[in-house]
């Protein structure tokens, strides 16, 4: 991915809302990384700031750059293991909002759509029912705002990109997509307005439930 102009964000610096010796789940601010790029421009991100004083930190999941919302980071190799387990077994609660263009075919339901890379333009993803992989994802109307619906989306698969082009799919592209959007709803807001609120999971060492919620700022 090439990014043309990155300005990530500085106030606050990192946003963290909860740590122990095994993990640190944070609210990450929209238009930062969650882990490095390749070029040395691309350095900052959640990751390299926590790890300035959590030297052995390790990735567990990402967010896109433009996406905000709750991320969990492991303090070392056990926890990392037990939590991606978590993840691959689909056992974590997640759950994001979002501002969408119009009105979905209805205020709750379902859309099962198998995605891909659009290896022309990516990082762009593509539906592709016959080569794409499957992709599930949940939605509930939960509100109005000038330009549509508000949507509660609970992803039960986790492809990239996967929420923007499902909603994108059945006509309702999440305002301030650069990528998804049709002009008029990426003109409509100054971010991407997709925030993920809630994520829940078992401690990994301990094996208490964990869960944590933080609201969007839009």
């Amino acid at each position: 991915m090439t990014l043309l102009s990155y300005e990530p964000p500085l106030q606050p610096f990192i946003s963290i809302i909860y740590a122990d010796a095994d993990i640190v789940v944070i609210n990450k601010q929209s238009g930062l990384l969650s882990v490095p790029g390749k070029a040395p421009e691309h350095r900052d991100s959640a990751w390299s700031r926590l790890e300035r004083v959590l030297p052995d930190l390790r990735v567990v999941h990402r967010l896109d750059m433009a996406t905000s919302g709750v991320m969990v980071f492991a303090r070392h190799k056990q926890a990392q293991a037990a939590l991606q387990r978590q993840f691959e077994q689909r056992l974590v609660g997640k759950r994001y909002r979002a501002h969408v263009w119009g009105q979905p075919p209805s205020t709750k339901g379902e859309i099962n759509l198998a995605l891909r890379c659009d290896w022309p333009n990516r990082p762009r993803q593509m539906v592709d029912l016959n080569l794409g992989k499957a992709a599930r994802t949940l939605y509930e109307v939960t509100g109005q705002h000038q330009h549509g619906a508000i949507v509660a989306l609970t992803p039960y698969t986790g492809r990239s990109h996967q929420l923007r082009v499902h909603m994108q799919a059945v006509g309702c592209a999440i305002l301030g997509d650069k990528f998804y959007a049709p002009p008029v709803a990426f003109a409509a807001a100054p971010r991407l307005l997709l925030h993920a609120e809630y994520l829940a999971f078992n401690q990994p060492i301990n094996q208490q439930p964990l869960s944590f919620s933080c609201s969007a700022d839009f």
